[in-house]
């Protein structure tokens, strides 16, 4: 469990908060490894983190997630991982979504939403994932070769 908790109330006004990129920086999409990107309220109150993470040796095990208080996932997205058993003995496949849970984090899983369109296309996922994050200035991540 997290270190820090959040209400059902907390997590939706961090789940519903408009986020910004504000820098310049151009990223590139990582071939193995590991992406921290910054991302601000509107009123720079709040900070977040957008993770996108790429497995070196499965190339097609990717996670986004949406952070706050920097330890706190409110969102993630694992594609073509493990499968996820849930707290109830529920079984998720390789593809799923975690969204935290009070009491809980993120160790609930459930199936892709309908707004994910093809999860094998990286690139437009990950733009989906960060529509579903409300994240509205959106940092350039350049694609490699899939």
């Amino acid at each position: 469990m997290p270190t820090v908790s959040l209400t059902q109330e907390e997590f939706e006004e961090f789940r519903d908060t408009e986020k910004h990129y504000e820098g310049k920086e151009r990223f590139k999409y990582p071939l193995g490894g590991k992406l921290e990107i910054p991302l601000y309220s509107r009123s720079l109150r709040e900070e977040f983190i957008l993770d996108v993470s790429r497995a070196s040796i499965k190339l097609s095990k990717n996670t986004f997630q949406n952070r706050a208080r920097v330890a706190i996932v409110l969102v993630r997205l694992d594609i073509d991982g493990p499968p996820h058993r849930n707290p109830d003995g529920e079984e998720l496949p390789e593809t799923h979504f975690h969204i935290y849970r009070p009491g809980w984090g993120d160790r609930w899983a459930y199936p892709l939403p309908e707004s994910f369109t093809n999860p094998s296309d990286i690139m437009t996922t990950l733009d989906q994932f960060m529509d579903y994050c409300k994240i509205v200035s959106k940092p350039i991540i350049d694609s490699r070769l899939f």
